[in-house]
């Protein structure tokens, strides 16, 4: 989906290169459940949901101006709560209470987990969500080199080895009669976890 699909406001958003290559390594299927984390404009709960028409998904987002804009675009693309839960809160504290729901029935645990926000707590969101789903899929987006410094510690110290691939994205920017290429933000994706038929590397 093109960004400018997605109504945006003031809030970062997953850019559309760096969200085909995301929701690649999240191995879903249409039986899939997604809990994106961190959700901001909600572009990678909708495009995943759009993608594969079976996919649940929970949105989670502490910041109120992007819980309405997660919710405007789940309207805009026609997506009902039931396949597209909006969940408010600081994380980790709305993830234990999403869990709670999950053991009283009244919500699926995920297999597939997305970490666009940077990556805080995420040493924190693995100890409540890896017990509860072992084979978990999680893809965690970061630009800042502390960022990736403070993930890379948490999942050392969990014993986990992602897969690291570095995006470097430009696009084409009109200069009179020539296009020069603007480079984007790089973009580093981490992936791991997964069931062995869905091609996880780490499992093999």
């Amino acid at each position: 989906m093109r960004d400018d699909w997605f109504i945006r406001g003031n809030v970062p958003m997953t850019k559309e290169e760096v969200r085909a290559v995301s929701i690649a390594k999240l191995c879903l299927t249409s039986g899939s459940v997604l809990w994106d984390l961190g959700a901001g404009t909600g572009s990678v709960s909708v495009e995943a949901a759009l993608t594969y028409p079976g996919l649940r998904t929970a949105a989670f987002e502490r910041n109120p101006e992007a819980l309405g804009l997660v919710r405007r675009n789940a309207e805009k693309a026609g997506l009902s709560p039931a396949r597209l839960r909006i969940i408010g809160g600081d994380l980790p504290g709305s993830l234990v209470g999403e869990l709670k729901r999950t053991r009283d029935g009244l919500s699926p645990l995920p297999d597939a987990v997305f970490v666009g926000g940077g990556g805080a707590h995420l040493g924190e969101m693995l100890d409540l969500l890896l017990p509860a789903c072992p084979e978990l899929r999680v893809v965690v987006n970061l630009i800042a080199v502390e960022s990736f410094a403070a993930v890379m510690e948490a999942l050392t110290r969990r014993k986990i080895e992602p897969e690291i691939v570095n995006l470097m994205v430009s696009r084409a920017k009109k200069a009179g009669r020539f296009h020069l290429m603007e480079g984007m933000n790089p973009v580093t994706v981490l992936s791991f976890g997964g069931k062995r038929e869905m091609g996880d590397r780490n499992e093999r």
